[in-house]
This record gives C-alpha cells, sequence and structure tokens, in this order.
C-alpha cells in the first residue's frame, strides 16, 4: 500500500512563503506522476501544480504562475511545492497525491493515491 505523509502548512502572513513536503513510501515512487491540489469545503480538488515522474514535464495552474514551484527528489521519495508571495486566496487544505501511470495530468480522479492533507492559511 503507498502512503502519502504532507507537512509543512500552517499559518504564514501574506507576501511569505511555505514549503510542502509529501514522503510517498514504496519503492516505485520515481515511475509517478505527482500533483498538488487544493480544496476548500464543498468544492471540487483542483490541481494546483504537476509534475511528471521525471521531472520534465510540470504544470501550474494560472493563479499560481510565477510564484509557486513544483519539484522532486526521487532520491528521497518526496515531492515539493514552494509556495512564495502567499496571498490570503491561496488559503486552503493541499493535498499531495499519486497517479501511478506516470504522465501528467491535473485530472484528480487519474491520481490513484493521496495523503491526508495539510492546512495552509494566510491572513492578510
Amino acid at each position: 500500500q503507498v502512503q502519502l505523509v504532507e507537512s509543512g502548512g500552517g499559518l504564514v502572513q501574506a507576501g511569505g512563503s511555505l514549503r510542502l513536503s509529501c514522503v510517498v513510501s514504496g519503492r516505485t515512487f520515481s515511475s509517478y506522476a505527482m500533483g498538488w491540489f487544493r480544496q476548500a469545503p464543498g468544492q471540487e480538488r483542483k490541481c494546483v501544480a504537476a509534475i511528471s515522474w521525471s521531472g520534465g514535464s510540470t504544470y501550474y495552474h494560472d493563479s499560481v504562475k510565477g510564484r509557486f514551484t513544483i519539484s522532486r527528489d526521487n532520491s528521497k521519495n518526496t515531492v515539493y511545492l514552494q509556495m512564495n508571495s502567499l496571498a490570503p486566496e491561496d488559503t486552503d487544505v493541499y493535498y499531495c497525491a499519486a497517479d501511478t501511470d506516470g504522465g501528467l495530468t491535473i485530472n484528480p480522479t487519474w491520481y490513484d493515491f493521496w495523503g491526508q492533507g495539510t492546512q495552509v492559511t494566510v491572513s492578510s
């Protein structure tokens, strides 16, 4: 069973930064595409950023382009989301997810495994 454990969320003032981390158990992390999603209560999960298995392809939602960076370290089974210039509208629960197919996708239904979520709160 693949497990994903996120960390790095918290409370930050507008303009500040956070780095989310997601450690994935198992020996085949390097073959997974990974994504970071956000979800507000009553809303659908929305892909914020995604990265292919090799790291060669990435996706960013328009609202975070130029502010967020997704990266991965396959030697540590970890994917990161560096979040800079945070704004109150970035407040949400953030989830990492693994797509065992490996190709880049932003559709949450294609992802096979999910973390428990980490709260990001940005104060004005």
